[in-house]
């Protein structure tokens, strides 16, 4: 049993990005899979797919590296809000990774979105990673 599963997630993500892998397996969850729609969109991550046959169902994410020089688009990965100290910001506190160049993920009453996003809709919430 997993105390931290979005820990675990970035964990998986973050050994497998190290280690060059293409693909990796991590157990899925609706945040898990709301995590990986973001980083899909916001170009961290070249695809996903979500097998939902088996229990727990399993997501599978190939990574993004640069066709040449092979290096990750993934470079950092960084867990904020824990289970022992979570961290809430509101809209006019929301933080910004590499000044804009990162992304951070927000758990806001109106979803998981970006930091971006959620300025944009003047929204806080728990501040789950930072992502660059």
């Amino acid at each position: 049993m997993v105390t931290d599963p979005i820990a675990d997630y970035l964990t998986r993500v973050r050994n497998a990005v190290m280690a060059n892998h293409r693909i990796v397996e991590i157990p899925s969850s609706n945040m898990k899979k709301e995590i990986t729609k973001i980083l899909f969109d916001k170009g961290y991550i070249l695809n996903y797919k979500f097998e939902d046959e088996t229990i727990p169902g399993i997501i599978k994410i190939a990574l993004k590296y640069h066709p040449i020089s092979k290096v990750p688009a993934i470079s950092k990965l960084e867990r904020v809000s824990k289970p022992g100290l979570r961290r809430y910001v509101g809209a006019d506190e929301l933080p910004r990774v590499l000044n804009g160049l990162g992304i951070a993920i927000l758990s806001t009453n109106r979803g998981l979105m970006t930091d971006k996003e959620a300025r944009t809709l003047q929204i806080g919430g728990e501040v789950l990673c930072y992502i660059s």
